[in-house]
């Protein structure tokens, strides 16, 4: 992007200053990323550079060991079930908060969003000491609920954004047309919300997938998720697998980031924003 021509040349020093700056931080932030990746084409068992030879063992391993191929299907798993609560008990929360006005709205808000601002590992000691009590501590369900509590913030956010530009003359008129209050849902209301409510759903995804604290404390030993596999490798023995693995999770959760730009900038042509 040029520099405006009613810049001056401090303001353009300062233009340009700034976007290094931005890049050198960027840089900072994705090199971790760039040094593992090409270790997990590494040929031997030891972290080198440069590397002695190039094999494709450990992405192997990874996919095809049942250690952690069994991790990866129990975090798709978990994933997709709390997804779907998430999403389910997100949107619902933002379109009551949408249409209703009471006096303790914004303090419901705060409670509904806290799990993002709680430390995860006090969350985690709360959620164990409750699900003892209730025999769901070492059980997968108690996991799929626990993640769906740090979930659902993410997704409340997202679907309360897309209603905060609805119209909501919408909705009373398909009402005056007789059309039933869950049809209206379907037919009016959730086509527009729905950038907002897949944009929720991906980081409630994310969220779930990527998450270890609450898994150290809820998860069974057969119930071993991907991340919790890989806290464990590190701890006991050092593995190159852990660098495929970390690949493959940075290649799924670049594919997510490019799904939820394509999916912002489609909510602005539904309602009309141009860049």
């Amino acid at each position: 992007m040029a520099v405006p021509s009613y810049y001056t040349r401090g303001e353009t020093v300062a233009y340009y200053a700034l976007r290094i700056f931005v890049g050198l931080v960027l840089l900072f932030l994705i090199s971790p990323i760039l040094a593992v990746m090409p270790l997990s084409f590494n040929s031997e068992s030891f972290f080198t550079y440069p590397m002695p030879g190039y094999s494709l063992k450990w992405y192997e391993d990874f996919f095809f060991n049942p250690r952690w191929s069994g991790a990866v299907k129990m975090s798709f798993l978990v994933a997709l079930a709390t997804t779907v609560l998430a999403t389910t008990l997100g949107t619902l929360a933002a379109l009551g908060l949408a249409r209703a006005n009471f006096p303790l709205k914004s303090t419901m808000m705060a409670i509904l969003i806290s799990p993002m601002i709680v430390p995860v590992i006090i969350s985690a000691v709360g959620m164990f000491s409750f699900y003892a009590q209730w025999n769901l501590a070492a059980t997968r369900l108690g996991i799929i609920l626990a993640h769906t509590a740090l979930a659902t913030p993410f997704v409340v956010i997202t679907v309360t954004a897309t209603l905060a530009s609805f119209d909501k003359t919408l909705m009373r008129a398909g009402a005056s047309c007789g059309a039933a209050p869950h049809t209206v849902f379907f037919k009016v209301v959730m086509p527009l919300i729905l950038p907002g409510m897949i944009s929720g759903a991906l980081f409630a995804f994310v969220t779930s997938f990527d998450e270890v604290v609450v898994v150290l404390f809820l998860a069974s030993p057969e119930d071993r998720t991907l991340p919790l596999q890989m806290f464990s490798g590190i701890r006991e023995m050092i593995s190159p697998t852990i660098t495929a693995a970390a690949t493959v999770l940075v290649l799924i959760s670049t594919a997510l980031l490019i799904t939820l730009e394509m999916l912002r900038r489609r909510s602005e042509r539904l309602r009309g924003v141009t860049a």
